[in-house]
């Protein structure tokens, strides 16, 4: 049985990848006592990625990401959404990947009464595939598309192989999406 919400208040919270066209965003509810590793882990889940890379959260000159070698953060599993005091029109920076640089608008949409009945956190709406994992960032992501939209280019049948054929990246699967959080969060 999922876990269902211990705090009262969920925060709504539209992510979207930068330097993407057309847009690539997820709505999400999530508890306002989750911490920003729970929130990183909702961005990897939401958009399809492994959590094979660093990360980070900016805010204001504030850095949070997870602790160890020789990377300056505050530590992300001890600092939670409330405690930031994060309130709807509030924007934060997730940077996934220092070498694809993955840079991700967090934007705190409003605040809510949270749904007893509810398990969170939990996706609302979405739009596009999220990227494939190592695929060079916004412009990689954009030669890879060119490439996957032009059967005649000699790279199709590699790229094809590479990202899957399943791959369709105006696909958003709202359900897919939800069911791969509650197992994640559950």
């Amino acid at each position: 049985m999922p876990v269902r919400s211990r705090s009262s208040t969920v925060l709504e919270i539209r992510i979207s990848i930068k330097h993407i066209a057309p847009p690539i965003w997820r709505l999400v509810l999530v508890r306002s006592t989750a911490s920003l590793a729970d929130l990183h882990t909702v961005i990897q889940e939401a958009f399809g990625w492994q959590n094979y890379h660093l990360y980070n959260f900016t805010h204001g000159d504030r850095k949070f990401g997870r602790l160890g070698g020789d990377l300056d953060f505050e530590d992300s599993a001890r600092m939670t959404l409330q405690r930031l005091g994060l309130t709807a029109g509030d924007t934060i920076e997730y940077w996934y990947d220092f070498g694809d640089d993955w840079y991700h608008e967090v934007s705190i949409v409003a605040t809510r009464r949270a749904d007893p009945e509810a398990f969170y956190p939990r996706c609302i709406d979405g739009a596009r595939a999220g990227p494939p994992e190592d695929c060079g960032g916004a412009p990689g992501y954009d030669d890879l598309l060119a490439v996957l939209g032009n059967p005649a280019h000699e790279r199709f049948a590699e790229m094809t192989a590479w990202a899957g054929s399943h791959f369709n990246p105006e696909t958003f699967d709202l359900r897919a999406t939800n069911r791969i959080l509650e197992l994640a969060f559950s």
